[in-house]
């Protein structure tokens, strides 16, 4: 596990105040995913890149919000788009 400059700018957030069922994405579209991703910057929940629409990483992309962390059950890693490091 490495380190980041990103990791210090994070925001507080509360996951369980916007939290969807899944990935707001394919919720919306009606479509699956496989696991699920939270951006640790705004807390929008993402498919991770195993789903066939990888709706986490497009989060990155459109907004640059660097760090997400699992949000599946048992897991508190999280990943740093920008470093490509778990942090």
């Amino acid at each position: 596990m490495g380190t980041c400059e990103h990791v210090r700018s994070l925001p507080d957030v509360d996951p369980e105040a916007r939290t969807p069922q899944g990935c707001e994405e394919c919720l919306a579209e009606g479509t699956r995913w496989v696991h699920l991703r939270l951006c640790l910057a705004c807390g929008h929940v993402g498919c991770c890149d195993s789903s066939p629409r990888r709706h986490a990483t497009g989060h990155f992309h459109q907004t640059d919000h660097p760090i997400v962390r699992s949000f599946e059950p048992g897991e508190d890693w999280r990943w740093c788009f920008v470093d490509e490091l778990i942090v």
